[in-house]
């Protein structure tokens, strides 16, 4: 059975983007991108809402990656070898190969995924993520918080909801950012 994982680069206050919906300061330097290298390396399927999908689609082509390092040219082919499924109402397609277009979420399919799944899944998009920790689905948070306060946008964890966790790992980076993977106690 694999675990459902929530993963994200967040602000120090807790958000994903600014009130401008910008997130150019969480772009990972080598050293979190080869972090991030190694947790999508146990990730058979990624769920994506369509904002977060279209945002991670540039890892399908190569023509922008001939000058980047080895590091973030590897990405691509971890990206390109997972199965993504994207819920979204507003895509009439998908344009990336593995992936899956899903209309609605739908819990109990989630569910039987994560049964039937030989490896770990992610969820990733703070509306489709919502969803997934409202219903229980949620098993871990990992999550590399970013040292920058934005004071403002897209919360990366779900209002309203308490979620008990407990602290798996932990580790700083050159940087200034802190990894943190903790286990959701209370899931539905």
């Amino acid at each position: 059975m694999g675990k459902l994982i929530y993963a994200a680069n967040l602000s120090l206050d807790g958000f994903l983007e600014d009130e401008t919906g910008s997130f150019d300061w969480s772009v990972p330097d080598q050293d979190m991108h080869a972090f991030w290298n190694e947790h999508e390396r146990n990730i058979g399927t990624s769920l994506y809402g369509r904002r977060m999908y279209e945002t991670m689609r540039v890892w399908e082509t190569d023509d922008w990656l001939t000058d980047e390092p080895p590091v973030i040219r590897e990405y691509a082919d971890i990206w390109r070898d997972a199965d993504k499924i994207v819920y979204s109402t507003s895509l009439d397609d998908v344009s990336t190969a593995r992936t899956t277009l899903e209309r609605t979420f739908e819990p109990e399919a989630v569910r039987q995924l994560k049964e039937a799944s030989g490896s770990d899944l992610s969820i990733g998009g703070a509306a489709i993520a919502a969803e997934a920790f409202r219903h229980g689905l949620v098993d871990e948070c990992v999550l590399l918080l970013l040292p920058v306060v934005v004071g403002g946008g897209k919360p990366g964890l779900p209002r309203g909801s308490r979620l008990d966790l407990d602290l798996l790992d932990h580790r700083r980076f050159d940087n200034g950012a802190i990894y943190v993977r903790y286990a959701v106690r209370n899931r539905a």
